[in-house]
């Protein structure tokens, strides 16, 4: 019986573990290109249900496949050559762990003879990403063996659901591969065989059921104790970025009515903008939490909050400041949410479950007075913020007045993210906001917008500096292929350390040191890739060009210049 050669035994040995990724619900792979990942970028060619894209930037790669991840709730693949091209990940799986988001990181690799031996292109890649990671695995070397290539395809449903409980994130797959890497024969296609195509029984959840497996219900006895401890009292419910059902917002609004209450809703929570918006739901009060004789006045004797901590400083502090109240934290993914040191009384539960469930025990609601005095301090503001004349505030609002229904705005850290939260108000349009705020990156954005539209079915827009712009321009070599709209915000450098105290330091050490203006021509960038471009200076024009933008057929970039 003739010997099957190492290339073959490497290409059927990647296309099994790809086959497992696909059986378990995976779509779409990012691939680099390289040389040792040859027999995993075969494999994923060939198989027909795998979408695969080619981003030669590896750093950029990784935020790509993790905003298709993020948009999708679906684990994403990524796989690259070995040596340093899978450590310039490591900003992205930083993210999607802080954040939750599946990414299966399928590193190729030397074989063990190779190792510590001085091979070219050669590093220590078990456990690369550390701690950021739910769980790694260390491939053998390929083998031809029907029960290996059982157990990898195995393993590869193994990794998908890793990827996704209990909590979702980034997992690593290590795949050493021997030399010949291209087999003698290369086949038109891979069929794969009956035990390869099993059916649908590992496929992943759908991300309407939540990407955690389900409803989990708050313990009976702790649901109780919480309903004792804030029923008839003024508190308030505060939303952050979460992976919430879509029943949570109306369930979340029913509770709220009940208890008379508050809810202090970030960009990021989506609860600002749908159909479930009503009177409860604030959107202003990064404006008025900063007059301390409203604060000093309103101390809330508990505060329920459900997602990571909002943008808003002035948020920040006003809970801070209220060192005496309950803070219930609701969180079932097992994290610890504390970042005010709080002491928090943490619910394991689903948002959605936590609040329907109290609702039942029939809470008693605060006084009236209690909300209407923070939806008046909500009125007041408002017609504040929206006759503001500055180019920032009349841009966001005519942005969310143009975008049509469905449309997904991601926005970049610093400056715009806190000019959305500022001046965004809420609506019942629905529109889905999105950012990087796991680490608050200023790395991989125009690469984790271009991820998010390529899944997206509706409009994808950015909000962007120019400093977050240039740390990705090469991201911008997939936005053939996944058309946005960027809005380059371009103050001239790191505006918001205008904010900060280092702005008090003598102006050119501060220029040079922290606002750090590129004095780049963005538009021979946009020329470079060819994208559609416009510059207005201030608001002057914004309407019309972001009009014209959302008419066009590819990705565009207006640069307003601040």
């Amino acid at each position: 019986m003739q010997a099957i050669d190492t290339g073959t035994v490497n290409l059927r040995w990647c296309a099994a573990l790809l086959a497992g990724l696909v059986e378990a619900g995976v779509e779409e792979i990012v691939i680099s290109p390289g040389s040792r990942n040859t027999p995993l970028t075969l494999a994923a060619d060939l198989n027909p249900d795998l979408r695969c894209w080619v981003q030669i930037d590896e750093r950029s790669a990784a935020f790509f496949a993790l905003g298709m991840a993020k948009a999708s709730g679906k684990p994403v693949a990524l796989q690259c050559t070995s040596g340093t091209a899978a450590a310039n990940w490591f900003p992205a799986v930083v993210e999607a762990s802080q954040t939750g988001i599946p990414l299966i990181l399928l590193t190729a690799d030397r074989p063990w003879e190779l190792q510590q031996c001085g091979a070219n292109q050669t590093i220590d890649q078990i456990k690369l990403f550390g701690s950021q990671v739910r769980a790694f695995h260390q491939l053998s070397e390929a083998d031809g063996a029907d029960n290996a290539l059982r157990r990898v395809h195995q393993l590869a449903v193994q990794v998908a659901q890793e990827s996704l409980w209990l909590k979702p994130g980034p997992v690593q797959v290590n795949v050493p591969l021997r030399e010949p890497l291209l087999p003698e024969e290369t086949p038109p296609s891979l069929p794969l065989s009956g035990e390869e195509r099993r059916g649908a029984a590992h496929s992943c959840p759908s991300p309407d059921k939540g990407r955690l497996g389900g409803v989990s219900f708050p313990p009976p006895a702790q649901l109780a104790q919480i309903c004792d401890a804030i029923s008839g009292k003024p508190g308030l419910i505060v939303c952050g970025e979460g992976d919430y059902a879509d029943a949570f917002p109306s369930a979340l609004m029913a509770l709220a009515q009940t208890l008379a209450a508050p809810v202090f809703a970030d960009p990021l929570s989506n609860l600002r903008f749908g159909e479930h918006v009503s009177g409860h739901l604030l959107s202003r009060y990064d404006a008025f939490l900063r007059d301390v004789t409203f604060t000093g006045s309103h101390t809330p004797q508990w505060v329920l909050r459900f997602g990571t901590m909002p943008v808003s400083r002035a948020l920040q502090q006003y809970l801070s400041g209220s060192q005496s109240p309950l803070h219930i934290v609701v969180d079932m993914q097992g994290g610890w949410s504390d970042p005010l040191f709080q002491q928090a009384l943490m619910v394991r539960a689903s948002p959605e479950a936590f609040c329907q469930q109290l609702a039942t025990l029939n809470p008693q609601p605060a006084a009236r007075s209690w909300l209407e005095n923070f939806m008046q301090a909500e009125r007041e503001n408002g017609a504040v913020l929206d006759a503001d004349p500055r180019a920032e505030a009349l841009i966001i609002r005519q942005m969310l007045s143009i975008l049509p229904e469905g449309s997904l705005l991601f926005s970049g850290n610093s400056m715009p993210i806190r000019h959305l939260d500022h001046y965004s108000g809420n609506g019942m349009k629905g529109l889905k906001i999105a950012a990087n705020r796991g680490a608050s990156g200023i790395d991989g954005n125009i690469s984790t917008l271009l991820g998010m539209a390529a899944v997206h079915p509706g409009k994808t827009v950015a909000l962007l500096g120019d400093l977050t712009f240039f740390h990705d321009m090469n991201g911008l070599l997939l936005a053939k292929q996944a058309n946005a709209v960027i809005v380059l915000l371009n103050n001239a450098g790191g505006g918001i350390f205008r904010q900060l105290s280092q702005a008090r330091l003598e102006h050119a050490q501060f220029e040079r040191y922290w606002l750090t203006p590129t004095g780049l021509d963005f538009s021979l960038v946009a020329q470079l890739y060819g994208l559609g471009f416009e510059r207005i200076h201030g608001a002057d024009g914004f309407a019309a060009a972001f009009d014209h933008a959302l008419e066009q057929e590819r990705t565009c970039v207006i640069e307003v210049m601040l």
